[in-house]
């Protein structure tokens, strides 16, 4: 295969918090910093890796390109990451959906799923 996913880019208004915030939710650790970018993940192999880069403007609309999480038990991890700083949002997902729609400090939508085996279960 030619290409492959690498890591995905979140601009944030302050790179170093939500990296952090982003480490703790997956258990991974910063990799690379500097003033221009912040790069995080399980380690320098691992791909995809998650790389934040500084913006002066806060986010202003509903993300349009969400990550997902898979748990082994969903309630204890929502609680978690809360915990961690997250909200709960709602985008009109409505009550009776399998995931729950949180966003990180920054307000960066993602969804917390129902634990999952594969992509497509």
């Amino acid at each position: 295969m030619a290409l492959r996913f690498h890591q995905i880019v979140v601009d944030a208004h302050d790179p170093s918090f939500l990296a952090r915030f982003w480490c703790a939710v997956l258990d991974w650790k910063v990799l690379y910093e500097d003033e221009d970018e912040i790069v995080i993940g399980a380690d320098e192999t691992a791909r995809p890796g998650i790389c934040f880069l500084p913006v002066p403007e806060g986010k202003s609309a509903k993300n349009r390109l969400h990550i997902d999480l898979a748990p082994d038990d969903q309630a204890v991890e929502i609680e978690r990451v809360l915990a961690l700083g997250a909200g709960r949002v709602d985008v009109g997902q409505g009550t009776d959906v399998t995931w729950v729609v949180l966003a990180d400090p920054e307000g960066n939508e993602f969804c917390v799923l129902r634990p999952r085996k594969t992509l497509v279960d």
